[in-house]
């Protein structure tokens, strides 16, 4: 059996979801994946695995990096709120977090950019997210024309950057037997 949520729930459930993500990192690969859940302009949902990129605990928010011209970039313009669930079968735990989206700063999103590897960067400057292509040799032969152009210093295209998810609601849940799962939820 899984431990079950604390007897007595802390105040603050963020510094709890940080020595979950944690623990997580330690134990397993692509503990930062998350599931982005956003509302598209005529009010379905739409939903994708993205990275968390940061996490501040004490601010009360969540980052993530993309191209903002991309349908979710698209869809947090028009909608700007958000849903993220981390889920780690390894530790039957889940994380539910959903708030008001706003963009990085854009001094994150450069400091952000400078650690990705240099073929990661070409890459996001020549994709156009959400936008369809020929084929995808198409878009190979993109990412090589930026790759040579910018010989490993590709800028980061205005396009690109960060989205903070501010935590409004955290849902903390935990496996039990005969799903008789334990959950909390903080406002």
């Amino acid at each position: 059996m899984k431990p079950p949520l604390p007897e007595r729930l802390p105040e603050d459930p963020l510094p709890l979801v940080e020595a979950w993500l944690a623990e997580a990192a330690a134990a397993t690969r692509n503990a930062t994946a998350m599931t982005l859940a956003t509302v598209t302009a005529d009010g379905r949902p739409a939903a994708r695995m993205v990275i968390c990129r940061g996490f501040d605990a004490r601010a009360g928010w969540l980052v993530f990096y993309t191209d903002r011209e991309s349908d979710k970039g698209a869809e947090l313009r028009a909608h700007p709120r958000a849903a993220l669930v981390f889920h780690w079968d390894i530790f039957e735990r889940q994380v539910r977090i959903d708030g008001p989206v706003t963009t990085t700063p854009e001094a994150d999103s450069d400091r952000y950019w400078s650690t990705r590897p240099p073929d990661a960067r070409a890459a996001a400057a020549a994709s156009r997210q959400s936008r369809p292509l020929a084929s995808r040799a198409e878009l190979l032969a993109r990412v090589a024309e930026e790759m040579e152009r910018a010989r490993d210093e590709v800028e980061r295209p205005p396009r690109w950057g960060g989205y903070r998810v501010w935590a409004e609601r955290v849902e903390l849940w935990v496996g039990q037997p005969a799903r008789v799962h334990d959950r909390a939820r903080w406002s």
